[in-house]
């Protein structure tokens, strides 16, 4: 555990996913301290947090969930036991965290809709075992309090930006940005489009992007990566990345049909194990549903099946400067 801002603790999980690690911040306030983020559900909880918690100087009064992926949501549930701290979440997050990996959850629905975007019947094993795997690692919170754009705890303003996932909220004090995944340092966070979510994740990140441009934080502090010295600076780099990845994607698509998987292997061309080729056929699938928004692709949906061509009727590219978000 270190200090990185004043207040504010950072320690590190390591993670047998795509990225190996995940932070998880604590914040100093005149109750106690609130934790943000959990990393994964492990199978003992109090030996991985006992160390950190060991190093407080006052007790654990709150966690605080930033969005419902596995690595920031799956230890909610057993650093609550270990505390007695409630747990806080977003309302629109946890609303989909419940429909991800709760008891609506449909296992299959995620491989439909992989297949139905051109995923080969011969990642399906695999895809299905990792799933299964990554399952057994999340434990979110039932009944956390729910927190909604405008709410302040402890201080921070909670922030909804999503994109990264609908429901992702972050946390403004004096400068001091607590991120999550909205915006990360050094990597870009995925941006794919998934069932059961909204329809332009990537319209919603750039208008995300835009308005951390606009909160003149000195610092922001995300879930993995580096520290960010100048979020300004950063978020108009993420957005010129996704700028370039449109022009990418529409440059891979011509009269032909192609699937979301195959333009997958265009933009990602290095092999991938199955487990990260899904996060690139969601990240493409973004980027295409975005540029059918924009005019610039047309999608083709068939008997079980979706593809994708470049439109007839090429429309302006949506700038920046322009609002994307969905209507």
């Amino acid at each position: 555990m270190r200090e990185v801002s004043e207040g504010v603790r950072r320690a590190t999980f390591r993670l047998p996913l795509g990225i190996d690690h995940v932070h998880v911040y604590f914040l100093r306030g005149v109750d106690g301290w609130t934790i943000v983020d959990t990393g994964l559900g492990v199978e003992d909880a109090e030996a991985a947090w006992a160390p950190l918690l060991a190093e407080l100087d006052a007790p654990v009064v709150r966690i605080l969930v930033t969005h419902f992926h596995p690595d920031h949501v799956g230890g909610a549930w057993d650093l609550a036991a270990l505390t007695g701290a409630p747990v806080l979440q977003g309302r629109a997050d946890f609303e989909q965290c419940v429909r991800a990996w709760g008891p609506p959850r449909r296992p299959g629905a995620l491989i439909e809709f992989m297949l139905e975007h051109g995923l080969p019947e011969s990642e399906v094993d695999q895809m299905r075992s990792d799933s299964g795997s990554l399952r057994s690692r999340v434990r979110y919170h039932p009944e956390p309090a729910l927190l909604d754009p405008g709410d302040r705890v402890e201080g921070w303003d909670v922030l909804l930006l999503p994109g990264h996932a609908d429901g992702h909220i972050a946390l403004l004090r004096e400068g001091v940005l607590v991120a999550g995944d909205a915006i990360l340092g050094g990597i870009t966070p995925t941006v794919g489009l998934y069932p059961e979510a909204r329809p332009d994740p990537l319209g919603d990140y750039l208008e995300s992007l835009r308005r951390i441009e606009g909160l003149e934080a000195t610092i922001a502090l995300g879930g993995h990566g580096s520290v960010i010295a100048e979020p300004t600076a950063r978020a108009r780099e993420i957005a010129l990345h996704h700028d370039d990845r449109l022009a990418r994607t529409r440059a891979a698509l011509g009269s032909t049909p192609r699937s979301a998987y195959d333009v997958s292997l265009t933009l990602f061309p290095n092999p991938l194990p199955p487990s990260q080729r899904r996060f690139a056929l969601a990240e493409s699938l973004a980027h295409l549903e975005r540029l059918v928004l924009e005019g610039e692709a047309a999608r083709l949906d068939g008997d079980g099946s979706t593809a994708y061509t470049a439109s007839s009727g090429t429309q302006r590219r949506v700038s920046r400067s322009q609002n994307a978000s969905p209507a």
